[in-house]
């Protein structure tokens, strides 16, 4: 005996199941997807690597951000000295100073690359930041018990040794940001200055990367220490001859009694004084009641001894 209503109230009802499970798993699996990519999108903001390589970690460790992060700075940071060694012979002509003045302290760098184009990334400006920084901290810490004048001038090498954070050297992090820019990067060079608590250090930075940090960075700098100077005016007497010396180049001070010699003047307080060429920086100077006592210009690229 057949029931041909029966079999169409099954085959209605099963339709219905069928149908029921279809659309619940395609919503599992759109939530699943969407899950997957805010994980995604998690660690490509942490971390700036690229979505594949993000992908492909997440992938490897079943969806474990800390563990697919920890691993693709390992494999970063050998790709980057796998780069750094093979790029170790081209020239790093351009680059950026970083400059940091805090209270009675001062750090300016000068970190090179190959071109003006990375010398523009955010990602090499952050390079500069990070070995300006750990510059100061070394010298806050080797100063810590010292008063009095302190200048210390700090070769490529002796930073690259200065350890960034636990258990990673700067030499590492130059590395990691050659290996994700792809050209060659050299810290070259660092000074520290710390002054007693009479003594001010004035600043200036030309050709200056936008920035809200408390590293300046540009293209040129100069640190000045100075006495004297009115009170609140200190900042603008520090900055107007730091843009002297940025513009001018001196290499050494000179005596407030000498001549200037022509327009191949080297020395500084005989100079014609750029914010106001009908006086010297020495006449300058007197009318601030002010004395510089001492000064260091950085030009990225430049030949220095």
């Amino acid at each position: 005996m057949s029931f041909p209503f029966l079999s169409r109230f099954i085959f209605r009802d099963v339709s219905k199941v069928s149908f029921g499970l279809r659309t619940q798993w395609v919503h599992s699996a759109c939530r699943l997807l969407a899950a997957e990519k805010a994980l995604l999108m998690k660690l490509r903001k942490s971390t700036g690597y690229t979505f594949i390589n993000c992908k492909k970690a997440l992938e490897k460790f079943d969806n474990d951000v800390a563990q697919a992060e920890s691993w693709l700075h390992e494999q970063a940071q050998k790709e980057g000295w796998s780069k750094a060694n093979k790029l170790e012979g081209r020239k790093a002509k351009e680059g950026l100073i970083g400059l940091f003045v805090g209270d009675k302290t001062a750090v300016m760098v000068e970190v090179n690359c190959e071109t003006d184009f990375v010398a523009r990334n955010e990602k090499f400006q952050q390079l500069v930041r990070d070995v300006t920084l750990v510059a100061l901290a070394q010298h806050r810490n080797k100063t810590r018990s010292q008063t009095g004048y302190m200048k210390s001038c700090l070769t490529g090498d002796e930073l690259t040794k200065l350890s960034v954070g636990e258990g990673t050297s700067l030499a590492d992090h130059v590395a990691l940001t050659i290996g994700r820019l792809g050209e060659n990067m050299s810290v070259r060079r660092a000074v520290t200055l710390g002054v007693p608590a009479e003594w001010f250090i004035g600043s200036y930075v030309h050709g200056s990367v936008s920035s809200q940090t408390e590293v300046a960075v540009g293209r040129y700098g100069a640190l000045v220490v100075f006495q004297g100077g009115e009170e609140g005016e200190r900042e603008t007497l520090g900055r107007k001859l730091g843009q002297h010396i940025v513009g001018e180049s001196p290499l050494s001070l000179g005596n407030v009694d000498d001549l200037p010699c022509g327009e191949s003047e080297t020395r500084l307080l005989p100079q014609t004084f750029l914010g106001d060429p009908s006086r010297t920086v020495a006449q300058f100077l007197r009318g601030q009641q002010a004395q510089v006592l001492d000064f260091v210009r950085f030009q990225c690229g430049e030949e220095a001894e």
